[in-house]
């Protein structure tokens, strides 16, 4: 496996490091917290898990944090679940998100890209004044600490304008992309009951226009907890009877006002993928994510205000919400609302190249997109500026880290990152300071004590493990929305070792310290007792150019045997003959083990997903255990329920 992969594909140079900010930050907390002078990233992440409270205390002096009443303690109670931050602190996060105003009004803080590709700049002052006049209305409409407001909104300015005017308020943002139907943003937002709807009247994708206005009307209807609806006209209509025109509520010229709130206050819900139930709608604070963003994004990322940040994603993603942090850190951030495939597979390096971004994040699966569509970004675009592109979503493959190498440009810092909604952070990925490894990720975070058990809560080293988290991080949920006695989230993390984070993925911490991921753990393929990952089989098989996706599964059998098959969508043009049946095994064999060669490899219509772009295992394999569609999974959190239909019929033919 990768851990025999001793030949960095990429190392920083000298001068990289030397004025990278971890570095920087270091050489100061080994001055003022007693942090390590010597020993580089290793030793500095031993000390911040090893010594939570200096190192916290550390990040906030280094990045200013502005505590408008000072803290008793950084770290009241340290038990899992129910850390106490900094008690008695309270701040602002969009006090910290605009602060940049002060210095660099008439500098772009957004540059917004549609599908033209044609960036449209925002100052620093002028979405200070949006954000201070809307915040303003807000408070005219009645809205205190702790209301929701919500937004069914594409990747505009208008959504980050909307959430940080609920934030200075001290109310909670929720938001959902407007390509989610009508049920699955109704199972999100029914929970947290929002007074105030932000909406679009449809949004442009694939160069078509898709009109939302029967959907508004169907989420007005239904959440009768709503006193204003906002109405943003992205195509040009009319705002429907009573609801608020977006321009009259951002037009004033006011000085936003920002609500001082406790540390652990609830600044947005996110919300899990919900293929099983309900989503678990996600609960985090104000300073945890404040702290915790200031860290991954300052630290990790390596942003400050020369910087260009786009990551592709929709407000419906955790990773949008990871992106207007990088105001956080005074960073000009990119909001593309497009295709990511549109006109061309090349898109999202075109908007990389005409905004000149400095880190560009993306999909796993993009990148192996373009490689498969043959796509030469650093040949076709003038990618000069970018110094990292960053994926996540799922494990980048060896063969995508190789392609950026090769396609890109050699002297690419290539940032694996993994981390979950559940954080909306990075358990680990991208360090400016190390080398990176082919499929690794560089090192585990700052201030995460990311670690791989075996069933008994041992850790292992070169070994597959269960992803767990042995210390609180500030990020980590306040709690769920609706859940009064905290039994879900204790049991979504905390059931499994006690007291400490299972996250659900499979991974190998290597002895080099990087990190390798597997896939998720609660749809473990396992035979003969050996544990494997599913994202291994994916990409082996995904290298064959006839397979387009892939899907894998493992049933225990009723008597005790085991069933794994290989669900394959071909490329156009590509039959399932018996070479091609040869090749994917011999490819699997050769590439992973015999042990990985699936029972049988069945051809699918298509691979089902997430809303967010995830291939649903636990799900299918319910399905084909017998389980009826409509208790395997949420219908709302797919992206495509007929898809489902092929593996139920599946399941009742086997029977």
């Amino acid at each position: 496996m990768s851990t025999e992969n001793p030949q960095p594909l990429w190392q920083p140079d000298p001068q990289r490091i030397a004025r990278s900010q971890v570095t920087r930050f270091q050489v100061w907390a080994a001055e003022h917290h007693g942090a390590p002078a010597d020993g580089g990233y290793e030793a500095l992440h031993r000390w911040s898990v090893d010594e939570l409270e200096p190192f916290w205390e550390a990040v906030t002096q280094w990045f200013d944090v502005r505590f408008s009443t000072p803290y008793a303690r950084v770290l009241g109670d340290r038990s899992m679940p129910g850390a106490e931050w900094f008690p008695g602190a309270t701040l602002n996060y969009a006090e910290h998100a605009l602060r940049a105003a002060a210095t660099r009004a008439d500098e772009p803080a957004l540059l917004y890209v549609d599908e033209t590709h044609e960036p449209r700049p925002v100052t620093w002052s002028e979405l200070r004044r949006q954000v201070g006049s809307l915040a303003a209305e807000l408070r005219a409409l009645g809205l205190r600490p702790g209301d929701r407001v919500s937004g069914y909104l594409p990747n505009i300015p208008q959504a980050v304008v909307a959430l940080l005017a609920t934030a200075a308020v001290g109310a909670v943002w929720t938001s959902c992309a407007p390509d989610f139907g009508a049920r699955s943003v109704l199972d999100r937002f029914q929970q947290v009951e929002p007074v105030v709807l932000f909406t679009v009247d449809g949004y442009r994708y694939g160069g078509k226009e898709h009109d939302r206005r029967e959907t508004v009307a169907e989420l007005r209807r239904e959440l009768p907890s709503l006193r204003a609806v906002v109405h943003i006209p992205l195509l040009g209509t009319e705002a429907p009877e009573g609801a608020l025109e977006w321009d009259a509520l951002t037009s004033a010229d006011t000085d936003p006002v920002f609500e001082q709130v406790p540390f652990a206050h609830p600044l947005w819900v996110l919300y899990s993928s919900g293929t099983t139930g309900l989503p678990k709608a996600i609960v985090q604070s104000q300073g945890g994510i404040l702290v915790e963003h200031l860290k991954q994004l300052g630290l990790h990322c390596d942003l400050g205000p020369e910087d260009r940040f786009f990551w592709y994603t929709s407000t419906g993603w955790m990773m949008w919400n990871f992106l207007v942090s990088g105001l956080l850190t005074g960073t000009t951030v990119v909001l593309y609302d497009g295709s990511p495939g549109y006109p061309d597979t090349g898109a999202q390096w075109r908007v990389a190249e005409r905004t000149g971004a400095t880190l560009y994040g993306t999909s796993a699966a993009y990148v192996m997109a373009c490689r498969k569509a043959d796509v030469h970004p650093g040949r076709d675009f003038d990618l000069s500026r970018v110094q990292c592109v960053a994926t996540t979503g799922s494990p980048l493959p060896p063969d995508g880290f190789r392609w950026l190498h090769d396609e890109v440009r050699e002297d690419l810092w290539i940032a694996s990152v993994s981390g979950g909604t559940d954080v909306c952070s990075c358990f680990a990925g991208a360090v400016p300071t190390l080398p990176v490894h082919i499929g690794e990720l560089q090192a585990p975070s700052l201030g995460t004590d990311l670690q791989s058990w075996d069933p008994s809560g041992q850790p292992l080293i070169d070994e597959v493990g269960e992803l767990v988290v042995t210390n609180p991080m500030p990020s980590m949920p306040i709690r769920f929305w609706n859940d009064p006695d905290g039994s879900r989230y204790h049991d979504s993390y905390f059931d499994t070792y006690p007291g400490v984070w299972r996250h659900g993925d499979w991974i190998t911490v290597t002895s080099r310290g990087s990190v390798v991921i597997h896939g998720r753990s609660d749809s473990t393929l396992n035979r003969q007792g050996v544990r494997m990952g599913s994202a291994d089989i994916y990409e082996a098989v995904e290298r064959l150019p006839e397979i387009k996706e892939s899907l894998v599964i493992g049933i225990e059998q009723p008597d005790g045997g085991y069933w794994m098959p290989l669900f394959v969508q071909l490329a156009p043009g590509a039959v399932l003959d018996q070479a091609l049946l040869d090749r994917i095994k011999a490819t699997i064999r050769e590439t992973l083990s015999p042990r990985h060669v699936p029972d049988e490899v069945i051809e699918v219509p298509g691979v089902p997903h997430t809303l967010t772009g995830k291939r649903i295992e636990v799900p299918v394999k319910r399905l084909l255990q017998g389980t009826p569609l409509e208790k395997a999974v949420n219908p709302g959190s797919i992206d495509n329920l007929e898809l489902l239909h092929f593996y139920e019929d599946l399941a009742r033919k086997r029977a």
